[in-house]
């Protein structure tokens, strides 16, 4: 269905695009992969907002962006997604500034991180992984509705493999704690969350896209102890022997293709990697997504209990 690969750089898939008059919403753009694809964007004629918890960072982000694109259309928001306060404050600053979001990359996350809880009291990985972009989406959809492409697209991983969603104690409150079982709870809940945009809002002409960028060598993982990054590695290269990392360009451009993909067009509530919709696999750990992960049921459950959790309303 595409012409991309792993291999592929934001450069290559948006080649001959034209998105000029585009809105462009990212999040944890002030860094790595968030921060690409807003370059990448920009440097097509998107408008990008650019969302990240600290002015400074995202201030630097820009300047970076700049040097190379000094005409790129790029604005600054805070949201720091893991508080509710936070994510409420973006939204409604967003709604105000804002006539209309195109296009939205809930691309920020955290990796492997000790139990943490969030503002609200959250497991972090969960509650910032999922029921911040939960939260923000449902903060922002009155303006995807306002706009034309009408794309969601949300960063999931390989690592949704890890573990389904327990949706019976997703913030680790009666069971012990495991970094990775949690990281991959929280990227299955990213693909479920897709899966539930995309049954609701569908008809209406706005898609959802979960997305695995592939392994790349970013403060993702800023969390990890030189252990962790052994074991992991040591699992990764024992399941996929062709492991290798990408660079920040190819692991943005699945990103930025599913944001953009003509042949994409109306066939949203799916995962893909390496530009290209990924094949349900239930045993490979090289690649394709769990059936768990497309579970309508699993999805309905999750968007039920998200609702509950987070206060958030989606508009009809």
């Amino acid at each position: 269905m595409s012409t991309f690969g792993r291999d592929s750089t934001t450069d290559d898939v948006l080649a001959g695009h034209d998105l000029a008059g585009v809105t462009v919403f990212i999040t944890g753009a002030n860094s790595g992969l968030g921060q690409e694809t807003a370059r990448a964007m920009a440097a097509k004629g998107a408008a990008v907002v650019m969302a990240g918890r600290d002015q400074a960072r995202l201030d630097e982000a820009v300047a970076a962006i700049r040097a190379e694109l000094p005409d790129a259309a790029l604005e600054t928001i805070i949201c720091d997604l893991g508080s509710l306060e936070s994510i409420r404050a973006c939204g409604s600053q967003a709604r105000e500034r804002f006539d209309k979001i195109d296009l939205i990359i809930n691309n920020a996350g955290v990796m492997a991180c000790p139990l943490m809880r969030t503002a609200d009291g959250f497991e972090m990985q969960f509650g910032t992984n999922h029921l911040g972009h939960f939260a923000l989406t449902a903060e922002l959809m009155p303006l995807v509705q306002a706009g034309a492409r009408r794309r969601i697209v949300n960063l999931s991983s390989r690592g949704h493999q890890f573990a389904p969603a327990d949706l019976d104690d997703p913030n680790f409150t009666d069971r012990d704690y495991d970094p990775w079982v949690s990281y991959g709870q929280s990227k299955t809940a990213n693909i479920l969350f897709s899966v539930g945009l995309e049954a609701r809002y569908g008809a209406q002409g706005i898609h959802a896209y979960a997305v695995h960028p592939g392994g790349i060598q970013t403060n993702l993982g800023r969390h990890m102890t030189e252990q962790m990054v052994e074991d992991l590695m040591a699992r990764i290269t024992t399941s996929d022997s062709g492991f290798a990392w990408k660079t920040i360009p190819q692991g943005a451009a699945t990103s930025c293709w599913a944001a953009t993909a003509p042949e994409l067009e109306g066939k949203g509530g799916v995962y893909c990697e390496d530009c290209h919709v990924a094949a349900v696999d239930d045993e490979s750990s090289s690649g394709g997504v769990r059936s768990y992960a497309l579970d309508p049921q699993a999805a309905e459950r999750l968007w039920t209990l998200s609702e509950q959790l987070t206060g958030a309303q989606y508009p009809a």
